[in-house]
């Protein structure tokens, strides 16, 4: 069985995260994807109600099977697949949203492979979203933002670690330090540092991190000193950029200019202008 809707892609759009497609397969060993890094820009999260599948990460097979889960960032290399003999019951959505990664970063969603403690919710709210897409397509965009909101909730609300297959044990010591980078990430960078802290080579640990992250340690630290610019841009609008720029670990001015407006589409002085406190007074 296969049920699936795909969704046009707003250009514009108003809402913090939105579906892109959403599905559920079920007896269907066929089920084969394989896409490479840098071609997908949505988000997406699989999870498995009965059955077994397979998630590959760097040729490293995972076996996936009922309450598991998996999440892929944009752009990140993704392969998975049913198993033939016990094809895999999976409910999937794949979703996008402007400020989506930030979240993640923040609530710690970075690795690909997750338990479900608890997973009746999810079920129902996968079910709610689909009927909702087979039944109004995109008239009704609010109520599948909300949905999709949904989802996303009740998946980081009961969602752990899956930790039954080899190569986790590293992949933790990476994730154990993010919090000390992050703190850290406006002071100077230096790789060779961090590699010491977790024990490893500089190149094992860039490995390492892009495996845990699906990114690398400095667009990392970058993301984390765009986060605390931003911060500082609405809560100190009387203080110049070019301070802020110092502050987040940017000795030139010009050089985090260029860094914000690739991450956020948009100057330092445009974000400021659009969210600054007195838009909102």
């Amino acid at each position: 069985m296969k049920r699936q809707v795909m969704l046009p892609r707003l250009q514009q759009c108003p809402y913090f995260i939105f579906p892109e497609s959403v599905g559920w397969y079920q007896d269907f060993p066929d089920h084969s994807i394989y896409r490479q890094e840098g071609y997908y820009d949505s988000y997406s999260i699989h999870f498995i109600l009965a059955g077994k599948g397979y998630v590959e990460i760097e040729g490293e097979q995972h076996v996936l099977q009922k309450g598991d889960a998996f999440l892929y960032f944009p752009f990140q290399e993704q392969r998975y697949y049913s198993s033939k003999d016990d094809p895999w019951d999976v409910r999937w959505v794949h979703f996008y949203g402007s400020h989506l990664k930030e979240f993640m970063l923040e609530k710690g969603f970075l690795r690909t492979l997750w338990t479900l403690k608890r997973w009746s919710e999810l079920d129902e709210a996968f079910h709610e979203l689909l009927l909702e897409a087979e039944s109004h397509s995109i008239l009704k965009p609010t109520n599948l933002s909300t949905l999709s909101y949904k989802i996303l909730s009740e998946f980081m609300s009961y969602a752990a670690p899956l930790t039954s297959n080899r190569g986790i044990e590293s992949v933790d010591r990476i994730l154990a330090i993010l919090p000390t980078m992050q703190q850290k990430a406006c002071e100077p960078f230096i790789l060779e540092e961090w590699a010491e802290l977790t024990g490893v080579s500089t190149y094992y640990f860039c490995k390492l991190f892009r495996k845990a992250t699906s990114m690398t340690p400095l667009s990392f630290i970058t993301l984390c000193r765009i986060q605390f610019a931003k911060q500082r841009l609405i809560e100190k609008e009387s203080l110049a950029i070019k301070d802020i720029a110092i502050q987040a670990g940017y000795a030139s001015a010009s050089y985090f200019n260029q860094r914000f407006q690739e991450q956020e589409g948009m100057t330092p002085s445009e974000f400021r202008s659009l969210y600054g406190k007195g838009l909102f007074e």
